[in-house]
């Protein structure tokens, strides 16, 4: 009897071990894309009311302005004064109508000339703006009073609500933005609120403005983390539910031999399987070739050439990645270096870095032996950062890219405008090019968004004063589009496939 049942227990164990092996990468990826999704609402939110702050602001100092230009004439004659109200509303681009006010009293309006209205100070919140629901000229519509009093007298002028409502409208387009002022709040359908305003319920920002009495707050509805992972994180999940089977089929393999993916690829470096590829990257005025992105490659004994997916993420996680690419940098050195005297201009090699190499200052010296083997300044090498791993800036990271730019070492930032901290890397560390994910590249001529988007990008880089490179370029459809949009650099299998080394010094010594 226990000969029987032994082995059915050792069966199930395998069962479970292989199951949960599965599973866990499954749930803790879709944990951390919970949060990331999160976390990423909150940086829009965040951001969003950030710069609905802002142009309320400017409209407001706008409006503010014409308040003081006016103030002066307070207490003059209706007459007098009509023609100086009037100008402000034609001069001033937000500006609806200007009134002047003595004794707590509007007396005076460009609109209906001598007039009779009592103001009542406390309707204005900390006595100087009030978002009103209309007035007798356009009831039910949202109109915002700046007030400015000085002694008896006093100034008023409006801002029309139509032009707080399209702020809110536009640039809170994926979220719900809201205006307060006082009791009283904006929606962007133009209508006011009276009351509380309401909680909302994802990733809720709130900011006071500084110099007016009013807060922008913007946020999400219920539900929206999970309408955002599965609008923008699809591939995600196929790619968690794939490594959920490699992890499964890893866990079942480990349980009868000892061999982890780690101890493999170690193995593998020892016997120097991680060999590099090269993809030619050209100019995009002369189509000439200006460099290369060194791509890694295993090559197996026994499987072959492995694609970089299935072997790049496990070496993130274990650390082996910066030694690997240590030793792609090695071998790159080995196979150009003595072509380099030939290079007629410097020749762009591309090499992708992670957060593993932005802990410490290895990098600094890896990149100073590389460019040592080189015929001085006959190479550019130049940085991409990769965002599968989130590069956090330290006075570490800040000390490596500065060393690193005093070497002459450029940055690239790859993928750009699909990785959630692309803008993030622009504000913190000194980029020199972006690199325009193949996705966009690929909408040219079929998708009028994504070629808003890679427009868009194209001007920001202009506008920073980066170099620009477009990667997946495939039809000469695409080329032409990005050359007549003056990107300097194209790269994709129109110009050339990915090459093992021989083979691209071959066809290097053509160009």
């Amino acid at each position: 009897m226990p000969l029987t049942v032994r082995p059915r227990r050792k069966r199930s164990t395998r069962i479970i071990v292989t199951l949960l092996s599965g599973l866990l990468p499954v749930v803790l990826g879709s944990v951390i894309l919970y949060m990331q999704a999160e976390r990423t609402l909150q940086q829009s939110s965040l951001h969003t009311a950030e710069e609905a702050l802002r142009q309320f602001e400017l409209m407001l100092d706008n409006t503010a302005q014409s308040a003081r230009e006016l103030l002066p004439l307070a207490g003059q004659p209706c007459a007098s004064a009509t023609l100086a109200l009037r100008e402000q509303v034609t001069q001033r681009p937000f500006v609806r109508s200007t009134n002047l006010v003595w004794d707590n009293n509007l007396y005076c309006s460009s609109l209906f000339g001598d007039y009779n209205e009592a103001v009542i100070p406390g309707n204005y919140n900390q006595g100087k703006l009030w978002l009103m629901n209309g007035n007798p000229v356009t009831p039910n519509t949202a109109l915002l009073v700046y007030r400015l009093s000085e002694g008896r007298g006093g100034a008023l002028t409006t801002l029309d609500g139509y032009h707080l409502s399209n702020v809110l409208r536009l640039i809170g387009r994926h979220t719900l933005l809201l205006l307060q002022v006082g009791d009283n709040w904006l929606t962007a359908d133009g209508t006011v609120h009276q009351g509380p305003l309401p909680a909302l319920p994802v990733a809720q920002s709130m900011l006071n403005s500084s110099r007016y009495a009013f807060s922008v707050s913007a946020g999400f509805p219920e539900g929206e983390i999970w309408e955002y992972m599965s609008d923008e994180y699809p591939p995600l999940f196929s790619l968690l539910m794939f490594f959920g089977v490699v992890s499964g089929a890893i866990g079942h393999v480990i349980q009868k031999r000892s061999t982890s993916p780690t101890h493999e690829m170690l193995r593998a470096m020892e016997a120097g399987e991680f060999i590099p590829y090269f993809q030619p990257v050209v100019h995009g005025d002369s189509r000439q070739w200006s460099g290369a992105e060194v791509l890694m490659r295993w090559n197996h004994p026994k499987e072959g050439l492995v694609r970089p997916d299935l072997f790049i993420p496990f070496a993130e996680h274990s650390g082996l990645i910066v030694p690997m690419t240590r030793a792609l940098m090695q071998q790159t050195a080995a196979l150009l270096a003595p072509m380099s005297p030939g290079f007629a201009a410097p020749f762009h090699i591309g090499i992708n870095i992670t957060a593993s190499h932005c802990q410490d200052l290895e990098l600094i010296e890896d990149c100073r032996e590389f460019l040592a083997a080189f015929a001085p300044g006959s190479v550019s090498l130049v940085l991409e950062l990769t965002e599968r791993e989130l590069i956090v800036p330290t006075d570490t990271t800040h000390q490596l890219f500065e060393q690193l730019h005093a070497l002459g070492v450029k940055i690239a930032i790859d993928d750009f405008g699909t990785g959630h901290s692309s803008l993030g890397y622009l504000r913190k560390f000194n980029v020199d090019f972006l690199k325009i994910d193949q996705s966009f590249v690929a909408m040219i001529g079929i998708d009028a968004l994504s070629r808003h988007i890679l427009d868009s990008i194209i001007e920001l880089s202009a506008k920073l004063d980066l170099g620009i490179v477009a990667e997946g370029v495939e039809t000469q459809e695409q080329a032409d589009y990005l050359a007549a949009h003056h990107v300097n650099f194209l790269q994709g299998y129109l110009f050339g496939r990915p090459m093992p080394a021989a083979d691209f010094i071959d066809a290097l010594s053509n160009h």
